[in-house]
């Protein structure tokens, strides 16, 4: 007997956030990140020729689902994938590939002359979404806040260089002394109405004033902390386009300088190099602050903490958790006289409940 799934799932127009219907979709895996999209898999299944009707109406590209689990919303983006399976009993099922709402802007492309002259970088951020969704049938309801950094940038697209909006958004959120961006769902609590809402944080996106203590032995199952050398390096330069439009001479990219970590190198680390592209990126102090900033992320071994919690708490609601601070305690062989440590949650996967195992969220964290 197949278990009942604990989640409600309501497909939308895209465009217009309308209702289609409530499915139940099984066996889902949800993630969600600060800085990228997240992703949904689930499992539609299609007993007869009414339920056939009713799934038929998701297509892909323009139908956005939504996620809830115990009236918390707990998940929301677009549906881009389906794949219909039939087994060998004639069973009839349509697994169903979502990714957060963040995914939109890999699939627009900035088709205009557009130029930001000593702006707050945040509400450039804001402006370039405004300008996608201001075109013809380009809406998703995302909306905005009124957040700012402090920080000015100078920006320009060109029409016809035909940069993607999230490029666009990453080139200003990795400079040196950027930001960090996520598109959140909620209900307002005053209407209801499901909300879209582009969060934008300087230096970084936080969520509440109190931390989330988590114990082990306790309330964390398992975790892990790998570190990883071959990500990180003790220097960093980017490369961007070429400044010389005249196809006649040789084009060259523009380069930043090389920015290196003395102090590792001073003691005794090597020479490891980190180099990035930045095909829209023709400004030499704009790839400075890019290679500022990637050496910055990624000195030496970039370490990404992993902890397992189950979810049988209220607090542990995904929306509510990206950008919380954690108060980690752990006692093991390991850490004989206890780990006491503070990180923030930068990014969550779900596990559905499975036959003797309970629903778990795996949260990857960042020190701070």
């Amino acid at each position: 007997m197949t278990a009942v799934s604990p989640y409600r799932a309501l497909f939308c127009d895209l465009r217009t956030d309308r209702p289609i219907d409530i499915l139940p979709l099984r066996d889902v895996t949800i993630d969600d990140y600060i800085g990228r999209p997240g992703s949904l898999s689930g499992t539609l299944p299609v007993p007869n020729a009414e339920l056939a009707d009713r799934v038929r109406q998701i297509e892909e590209g323009r139908t956005a689902v939504y996620l809830e689990r115990d009236g918390d919303l707990w998940w929301g983006g677009i549906v881009w994938t389906t794949t219909l399976s039939a087994d060998e009993k004639g069973g009839l099922s349509l697994a169903v590939q979502a990714a957060t709402f963040d995914s939109y802007a890999a699939r627009r492309r900035i088709r205009a002359d557009l130029a930001y002259l000593q702006q707050d970088q945040l509400e450039i951020a804001r402006r370039l979404w405004q300008h996608i969704q201001s075109r013809q049938g380009g809406s998703i309801g995302v909306s905005f806040g009124t957040e700012l950094s402090g920080v000015p940038r100078d920006m320009t697209w060109r029409d016809g260089d035909e940069t993607p909006l999230d490029e666009a958004v990453k080139q200003l959120a990795e400079a040196e002394n950027g930001f960090e961006h996520h598109i959140s769902v909620h209900r307002d609590p005053v209407t209801g109405d499901r909300v879209k809402l582009l969060r934008l944080g300087h230096p970084k996106l936080r969520t509440g004033s109190t931390d989330l203590v988590l114990d082990r032995p306790g309330a964390v199952l398992r975790y892990s902390f790998p570190r990883d050398a071959t990500r990180g390096g003790s220097t960093a330069r980017t490369r961007g386009a070429a400044a010389n439009s005249d196809q006649s001479q040789e084009s060259r990219p523009a380069l930043s300088r090389e920015h290196v970590a003395q102090d590792l190198i001073d003691n005794g680390y090597p020479r490891v190099d980190l180099s990035s592209d930045h095909s829209s990126v023709t400004s030499v102090k704009a790839l400075d602050s890019l290679a500022a900033a990637q050496l910055a992320e990624a000195r030496g071994a970039v370490v990404i903490p992993e902890v397992t919690v189950r979810l049988d708490d209220r607090d542990l609601v995904p929306p509510m958790l990206l950008g919380r601070t954690v108060r980690l305690r752990i006692t093991d062989e390991w850490h004989p006289d206890g780990l006491d440590a503070r990180f923030r949650i930068i990014g969550i996967k779900v596990a559905p409940p499975q036959r003797g195992r309970p629903e778990t969220a795996e949260l990857f964290l960042e020190a701070g």
